[in-house]
């Protein structure tokens, strides 16, 4: 029996522990989608026990404590951390097979030097040994990051934020590079009640007067600039899918006004809105050069009880079925038809998408980039083992993982960068297995290629970021 969750945790076969401890373990991590909150880098927060640092926004660790029946007090309410790390704990015992009982135990290991295991009786020890350590000066939010080897983090960031956080962590030199990535959901969602107060808003910082979808694309051009000036180059769309219905320019401003003067529009209006804004985007982006990550297949906010307490974000998220595949073709096409196709992520929520993006991507491929439109990485509800296998498997079956851009965080926590470890594990177990199998040569240059590449050489190129 092996040993719980050893330096060879994951790595059954000689040449996988090889390829991770030779190569993959030692390189640096980029994080190129996240969700950490840039003011906290800037101003080096320190968290005054695990329970801030670990179970604050982490709707991952909220969806587990419900489905163990623990009330929402000790989740979202107001019972003290030490009760709510209780209520985790005993939660974590039960999680057996949940990626989450691995990342939590490498986050104890790696940040805090525990070696046990975190279950109901023994959550006073961890607590008292995490809370010790997190009073350490090595233990703030920045000493964390570099501790984690990270060389690069990309924010997720609204058109209108002000980005004085990005820029002032710049400022000050701080060793990894803190750049925002464009998320102009709110701009686009224009079934929203909010929506034109939103579009107030967006006036106001872009000091472009919003009467008409051009002059509205006037400010998202401007505010895109401003981004670019910081040093963005990924944006980042939240669709419920991929659509493509096209419009003519009167349609599309017809479809605004009707927005603007209150009314509501017709579901095929949104999609004709919605279609005409990602493809004026896409164009700004092959402008720039920049990267465009489209997330897709998300239920949001199913349980409404809980949204209308405690809003987005909660853990009341579910996978789609809705397939996007003609239109997602059609959108890729009409930005291809005229060289406008940016470098392009696509991440499915629904894992029966997994070949369906492997086929699609490799109808967009060019000379300008290598490996040009990507397969993302195992994402959300698939960021798992078996998911992750799943993911790369398929992308081996149709099309080049060694070009693949690999493993991000997705995450609000500063602990989370031992998701690339876990990544990095599995990716070598695979790669190893197909090794000894006689599926591949055992041929060290090559290996040593691909598995740098996929753990950091590639995101480095196909991102074109300047790593000091």
């Amino acid at each position: 029996m092996k040993q719980f969750m050893d330096k060879d945790f994951l790595l059954t076969t000689e040449t996988a522990k090889r390829l991770y401890h030779d190569y993959a373990e030692v390189m640096p991590v980029i994080d190129y989608h996240c969700h950490i909150n840039p003011q906290e880098i800037y101003e080096d927060r320190k968290f005054e026990n695990i329970t801030q640092i670990w179970l604050g926004g982490d709707h991952y660790k909220w969806r587990q404590m419900r489905s163990n029946g623990v009330e929402e007090k000790y989740i979202t309410g107001d019972a003290s951390d030490r009760e709510k790390f209780q209520k985790w704990a005993e939660t974590l015992e039960m999680a057996i097979g949940n990626p989450l009982y691995h990342w939590s135990h490498l986050e104890l290991q790696r940040y805090f030097g525990y070696e046990g295991h975190l279950n109901g009786e023994t959550a006073e020890e961890v607590w008292n040994i995490c809370n010790a350590k997190l009073q350490q000066d090595d233990m703030t939010a920045r000493q964390i990051v570099l501790k984690s080897n990270v060389k690069l983090i990309c924010t997720t960031d609204d058109p209108v934020d002000s980005l004085e956080w990005h820029i002032k962590i710049k400022e000050d030199n701080f060793a990894c590079q803190v750049l925002p990535t464009w998320r102009p959901d709110r701009a686009m969602n224009l079934e929203k009640e909010n929506y034109l107060d939103y579009l107030a808003r967006l006036s106001e910082v872009s000091g472009v007067e919003i009467t008409s979808f051009a002059t509205m694309m006037d400010a998202l051009r401007k505010r895109l600039d401003f981004f670019n000036e910081v040093g963005c180059c990924i944006s980042d769309h939240g669709l419920e899918y991929v659509m493509y219905a096209p419009a003519t320019d009167e349609e599309v401003e017809a479809i605004f006004a009707k927005r603007m003067n209150g009314e509501t529009v017709t579901r095929e209006e949104e999609l004709k809105f919605k279609t005409a804004v990602m493809v004026a985007l896409g164009r700004e982006y092959a402008k720039k050069d920049w990267a465009m990550q489209l997330h897709y297949g998300v239920q949001r906010d199913l349980n409404k009880k809980v949204f209308k307490s405690l809003g987005a974000d909660a853990g009341i998220d579910a996978i789609n079925n809705y397939t996007s595949a003609i239109e997602m073709g059609q959108y890729l096409n009409a930005l291809a038809e005229t060289d406008e196709l940016p470098k392009t992520i696509l991440y499915s929520l629904n894992p029966v998408d997994d070949a369906t993006i492997g086929t699609i991507i490799g109808c967009f491929q060019d000379s300008t980039t290598v490996g040009k439109i990507q397969q993302g990485s195992a994402w959300w509800f698939n960021d798992n083992k078996q998911g992750m296998i799943n993911q790369m498997v398929s992308l081996a079956n149709l099309g080049l993982l060694g070009n693949f851009i690999g493993m991000l965080t997705d995450s609000r926590s500063f602990l989370s960068y031992t998701r690339h470890e876990y990544f990095r594990r599995i990716m070598c177990e695979l790669i190893g297995g197909w090794v000894e199998n006689g599926e591949y040569p055992n041929d060290e240059k090559a290996l040593e290629k691909i598995v740098k590449g996929i753990s950091y050489n590639n995101t480095v190129r196909y991102f074109g970021f300047d790593i000091k």
